[in-house]
């Protein structure tokens, strides 16, 4: 059962003080129900109970920013400098809203229009369906109903992918459609970088100038950039898992999954993001980066979703996708959020627009549960004057998951009784080598080294594993990389033809990540 912590220990808020690198004090004040103790109290907890190394928060209310602090560390190294209001963090599908609102602009410049047809601006786009290609209309880029399945073609974009944005284009009337057009809601990564290649298309601009010098600098956001960060940039943040080592600037390759994910930002910046959003895109000093019209249509729902297991506890009756924003009914508020994951890192940005509030929590710990337990709290807060213990919640939560996780590996999972790994003649392994070739994802190779089989992708800087045999043509490919890609160990079944050849192969998720949708693949043996 989820406890109310209003009155928890103040020990736990010093020390949250104690470790947090603040910027200057603000003559605003925080929102009726919210306290700095609260928020250090609930970072600290967050950062224990889910072993996040760096937190970053900021709120804004009435129009300035009345909070931003950081907490903790910037990398996993504990010898790593500490957190403060200007560490850049990557900020993953917060970057969705910045692409978005670029879109929102040029309807705003007569350039474009929601409804327009994307193959009338684009006329190579293509996807798997003729007719729907045809309807396709710039407004289905956005809010993640096109008939694909969940992350489909998110393979393209993560996992060491050194896919192009004209090849994801090229790639897109490959993926397959899961459900029906415009019916049934799936979270799309691959749809916003076509929309991100509609920006460059109508600007003339690639994605991160135009997004760089249109929105970010146009807002004057500080410590914020469309490009990932590169050697010589001191204060940034490194994700679970990621190496510390920054590119030279010279050598970096822009990744195509930008539009959807590629931006870096400090509490700062996004809270003066928040400031702008709140204020209907205009800036503290004025300045009018996007109109009210706009930001209202962003944040109007434009498809619906399920209710979240939550939906009890926060009074949620309704939730929906607008333009690059969720939102929701919260306590009888309207509140509107997004989240990010990427590179080891989670964001989430949150309004409560009728009370001017808005909340934003950044982490370099992949666990998406302290994420939202942090912003839940403080929103909670902001809208009632008291919080559930959402740490508590999550960290249940998580717990469940864990000991579901480790009942089904055990019973069922590879290596279990039920599964037993097998030991292959040299002759068997031999049957499996070769070039596997998938429409959209490209070449994938099973080759022999020594007397492992070994799975290597196209298209991707060390997305490479070793195979290991069970029963009846089924494998299990272990990453290489366990850092990043231990998450993501699959099953592969191979698929012989009636002469007993392989012929195919297709893959499973042993887990549970939507961005690794491997089951979309279907290589052929060449």
């Amino acid at each position: 059962m989820i406890q109310h912590f209003r009155h928890a220990c103040l020990v736990a808020a010093s020390a949250a003080a104690l470790l947090s690198a603040r910027s200057p004090a603000r003559a605003a004040t925080l929102p009726p129900g919210l306290t700095e103790q609260e928020i250090g109290m609930t970072v600290e907890r967050a950062r224990q109970a889910f072993n996040v190394p760096g937190v970053a928060v900021a709120v804004v209310h009435d129009g300035q920013i009345v909070f931003s602090h950081g907490y903790g560390r910037r990398a996993e190294d504990k010898a790593s400098a500490p957190v403060d209001a200007r560490t850049l963090f990557a900020i993953g599908s917060n970057t969705k809203e910045f692409t978005a609102t670029a879109l929102a602009q040029l309807v705003e410049q007569g350039k474009l229009d929601w409804d327009d047809r994307v193959i009338d601006h684009m006329p190579e786009f293509r996807v798997a369906d003729p007719w729907i290609t045809r309807d396709f209309r710039v407004s289905d880029l956005l809010t993640h109903h096109s008939g694909m399945g969940l992350g489909a073609g998110d393979l393209m974009l993560f996992s060491h992918s050194t896919f192009t944005r004209p090849e994801i284009l090229a790639g897109l009337p490959f993926m397959p459609f899961t459900g029906p057009f415009r019916a049934q809601y799936a979270y799309n990564n691959l749809l916003y970088v076509v929309a991100g290649a509609l920006v460059e298309r109508l600007t003339g601009q690639s994605w991160e100038d135009a997004v760089q010098t249109r929105l970010i600098d146009a807002a004057s956001l500080p410590a914020c950039q469309s490009t990932p960060p590169v050697r010589g940039q001191a204060d940034v943040a490194t994700g679970a898992g990621e190496s510390e080592n920054l590119p030279d600037r010279a050598s970096l390759r822009l990744p195509a999954v930008a539009p959807a994910g590629g931006i870096w930002c400090s509490a700062d910046g996004m809270a003066r993001w928040a400031q702008v959003y709140l204020a209907g895109g205009r800036t503290p000093e004025g300045k009018a980066v996007f109109s009210l019209a706009s930001r209202d249509t962003l944040w109007s729902p434009h498809a619906l979703l399920p209710l979240p297991d939550t939906a009890a506890a926060t009074k949620t009756h309704f939730r929906a996708y607008g333009f690059g924003w969720f939102m929701e009914d919260f306590f009888g508020r309207k509140r509107v959020w997004h989240t990010g994951t990427i590179g080891g890192m989670v964001s989430y940005v949150t309004f409560l627009p009728e009370l001017r509030t808005g909340i934003v929590v950044l982490t370099n710990q992949d666990d998406h549960h302290a994420t939202y337990a942090i912003a839940t709290t403080l929103s909670a807060y902001a809208a009632t004057g008291t919080s559930a213990d959402w740490v508590a919640h999550w960290r249940d939560a998580k717990n469940a998951e864990q000991a579901a996780r480790a009942k089904a590996a055990a019973s069922t999972g590879p290596g279990s009784p039920a599964r037993p790994f097998i030991t292959l003649s040299d002759s068997a392994r031999q049957d499996y080598v070769g070039t596997y070739r998938d429409a959209w994802r490209g070449p994938i190779t099973i080759s022999l080294r020594g007397r492992d089989l070994r799975m290597a992708f196209s298209h991707a800087d060390g997305l490479t594993g070793t195979l290991s045999a069970l029963p009846h043509d089924l494998f299990v490919v272990r990453w290489d990389n366990r850092a990043q890609d231990g998450a993501d160990d699959a099953y592969v079944q191979f698929e012989r033809d009636v002469s007993g050849k392989p012929v195919g192969l297709t893959m499973r998720v042993i887990e549970s990540d939507f961005s690794f949708d491997a089951q979309d693949l279907h290589p052929k043996k060449e």
